[in-house]
């Protein structure tokens, strides 16, 4: 306590004996005051009670709290608390409001609220994937001024027509509590929680995108298991080697993807497109949660072997779809449920062949009635629609030197643009094609976003350069809704061991794919 107001106090307490002292000489003299007496001493003894509540500035005279706003807030942001602290509203204590700029979201803290988050965004074509700034309030001064161009959204504005960059080398969508601006408010009150508290906690509730939230789905391309690397686990002794160097990153994910080619079989060898009944170490060593069995050459061992290797995805937890031991358990959508999240992913062959009609097992036949009540049904339950196809190969990618043709997607065996575009206007929201052995290029078509190829994640074509590469989908869904997807690609060598392609080269060959898009 301040020692003027304790000077205060103390003479409003001596205000209080004085007059208590005069009451009682008034209380022995009663009955010679009469009426007047005693209207004189009411007014002595009100004229003390107030004079003691304007030296305390209390009661009558009490100062309400102000709002004092701090030069660092914005006029959004000032319009946005007078909204808050009207005329109407009383407060008993003082409460000063800042705001500031961070790289990092804050601690919870006592007074302390995210305004809004800002993400670093630029077109859905470009090849960059980072920018580095120096503090965080340049951000928006610098947004024009960097070599790769972007500009600073709310969060809440971002979606898969724009792409998310990476800020000073953190991803928001992988990291939350950075890669993005932080906007935040702070309220300075001795009485926070008494009276400010409840009037601004619900203005600043806001539904961020979260860990809790975020559903991050990781798609990869042809998965064939098979023929030389048969030959090359026999020499390694261990399947979990072909995954080694990337196998952590795609377990990462909370779903992982790959369109498998082959079937688990006792007669795989170096010629036959079988998997060596090992290989499943491989599939489970990078996080395998969702096996696409709309290939080709899943019935090469036989269909006893077909049947057992769904068998063993099943054993492992893994889910299956576009494939299955009948035609009618092949056509079933899979559905998937996951952090709120609601996704139909439909998968069908429509190549040289492998599906099934019948009761033996095979791929999920491409039939254009069924595929539009497949897409219909599940935009009216509200899912995300995500569909792959299996398509007429481009074999322009049997050369030892850099052969760009397969590039375009233009498959010299159908309409494959046209045919991916139509599944877009029917209303699917993805469509990848998973048949592809080379990457292929990608486009924003309608509503919806097309992945023509994806090319080998594994397989044991080492001799073209084409065929040794694949673009892995990072999918990022919230709310449903598809927030992004990074495109991320691979590549491996005579080692069959699958790694990350290296920056330099990853924008090297984006920037190709993306240059000969329809």
């Amino acid at each position: 306590m301040s020692r003027n107001r304790i000077i205060r106090l103390s003479y409003a307490h001596s205000i209080n004996i004085q007059g208590a002292i005069w009451y009682n000489q008034f209380m022995r003299r009663k009955k010679s005051f009469g009426i007047g007496g005693l209207l004189i001493a009411l007014l002595v003894a009100g004229g003390v009670f107030i004079g003691a509540q304007w030296v305390t500035k209390t009661g009558l005279f009490k100062v309400p709290g102000e709002v004092i706003y701090d030069d660092s807030l914005s006029s959004e942001e000032r319009q946005l608390l007078d909204g808050i602290f009207t005329d109407e509203v009383t407060l008993d204590k003082n409460v000063t409001i800042s705001a500031e700029y961070s790289f990092n979201r804050p601690e919870s803290a006592e007074g302390t609220y995210i305004y809004n988050i800002y993400v670093p965004v630029t077109d859905f074509y470009s090849v960059e994937d980072n920018i580095e700034i120096d503090k965080p309030e340049n951000v928006f001064a610098d947004a024009y001024q960097q070599e790769v161009s972007f500009e600073m959204i709310p969060i809440e504005e971002l979606d898969f027509t724009k792409k998310l960059l990476s800020l000073n080398g953190n991803y928001y969508l992988d990291e939350f509590d950075k890669g993005a601006v932080f906007r935040i408010i702070k309220f300075d009150s001795e009485s926070f929680g008494d009276e400010i508290k409840s009037l601004v906690e619900e203005k600043f509730a806001k539904d961020y995108p979260d860990k809790d939230g975020v559903l991050t789905f990781a798609q990869t391309g042809v998965t064939a298991l098979s023929r030389g690397m048969n030959e090359k686990l026999d020499e390694v002794g261990d399947a979990k080697y072909f995954a080694e160097k990337l196998g952590g990153f795609l377990s990462s994910f909370d779903l992982t993807h790959t369109s498998n080619e082959s079937s688990f079989s006792k007669m795989a060898g170096a010629h036959n497109i079988c998997s060596d009944e090992r290989f499943i170490d491989t599939l489970t060593a990078i996080g395998l949660d969702i096996v696409e069995l709309t290939g080709n050459h899943n019935q090469d061992c036989g269909d006893v072997a077909a049947e057992n290797t769904i068998d063993t995805y099943v054993e492992n937890g893994i889910k299956v779809v576009g494939g299955g031991k009948t035609a009618a358990e092949a056509a079933e959508p899979l559905t998937i449920q996951e952090k709120g999240n609601n996704i139909t992913m439909l998968a069908y062959n429509l190549s040289t062949g492998g599906a099934t009609v019948d009761d033996t097992p095979g791929a999920n036949q491409y039939e254009e009635a069924r595929v539009v009540a497949d897409i219909n049904a599940a935009k009216e339950r509200g899912d995300l629609v995500i569909v792959d196809v299996q398509y007429y190969e481009c074999s322009a990618y049997a050369s030892e030197t850099e052969d760009a043709t397969c590039d375009k997607a233009d498959s010299a065996a159908g309409d494959q643009v046209g045919l991916f575009r139509h599944l877009i206007e029917l209303g699917a929201d993805v469509v990848v094609g998973t048949s592809a052995h080379q990457p292929q290029t990608y486009e924003l078509y309608g509503d919806g976003v097309i992945y023509y190829g994806l090319g080998n994640l594994f397989f044991d074509q080492v001799w073209w350069p084409g065929t040794t590469r694949s673009l892995i989908l990072a999918h990022y869904i919230n709310n449903g809704k598809l927030l992004q997807t990074r495109v991320i690609p691979t590549v491996y060598d005579n080692s069959m061991q699958t790694e990350l392609m290296d920056a330099d080269t990853a924008k090297w060959f984006l920037n190709r794919l993306v240059s000969v898009k329809p």
